[in-house]
């Protein structure tokens, strides 16, 4: 048994990715379950793979345009099947987040923050949290982590994905 094995089996709430494409396509594997109103708050430090894990769930709703880290925009939206908005909350101290209005632009799609331990305890009281750990220079361990009811369907979900690129690692 190889270690990503041995670690999904012992903790469901545990992915590990060897490479930016596997982290894609944990992504766009959890895309189809999102709707209008869900939060995902991205937690781990620069390179981690947040901004893959978002190119991966803009492909599984649809998103044809390419996605970019918003580092400096803050918000970037991408339209397919559901409008997903990737918040990147790196340059914005917590206080300044209270002031951007997200509770009115979460009910227009599913919000993906980067940096989201930034996001005001209103958003977060009910989304799902993965927090992003390097393991190596290509491999990543994604864990997941719930509060509120949604949340916590979000994370009954995450614990049942089977990615196409990760399936037979």
């Amino acid at each position: 048994m190889s270690a990503v094995q041995g670690a999904r089996a012992a903790d469901p709430d545990r992915r590990l990715s060897g490479s930016p494409a596997e982290t894609e396509a944990l992504g766009e594997a959890l895309a189809p379950g999102l709707g209008a109103g869900d939060v995902i708050s991205l937690v781990g430090p620069l390179g981690a793979g947040k901004t893959c894990f978002v190119a991966g769930l803009a492909r599984g709703l649809g998103a044809p345009a390419r996605v970019r880290s918003p580092s400096f925009t803050l918000l970037n939206e991408y339209r397919g099947r559901r409008l997903l908005l990737h918040l990147d909350l790196y340059r914005v101290e917590p206080l300044e987040v209270e002031r951007l209005g997200l509770e009115e632009q979460v009910e227009r799609g599913v919000l993906v923050a980067e940096w989201g331990e930034k996001l005001p305890p209103s958003l977060r009281s009910d989304a799902l949290t993965l927090r992003f750990e390097i393991l190596s220079e290509s491999a990543r361990a994604l864990e997941g982590r719930a509060a509120g009811a949604r949340g916590l369907e979000l994370l009954g979900l995450w614990r049942t994905l089977e990615p196409r690129a990760a399936r037979g690692a």
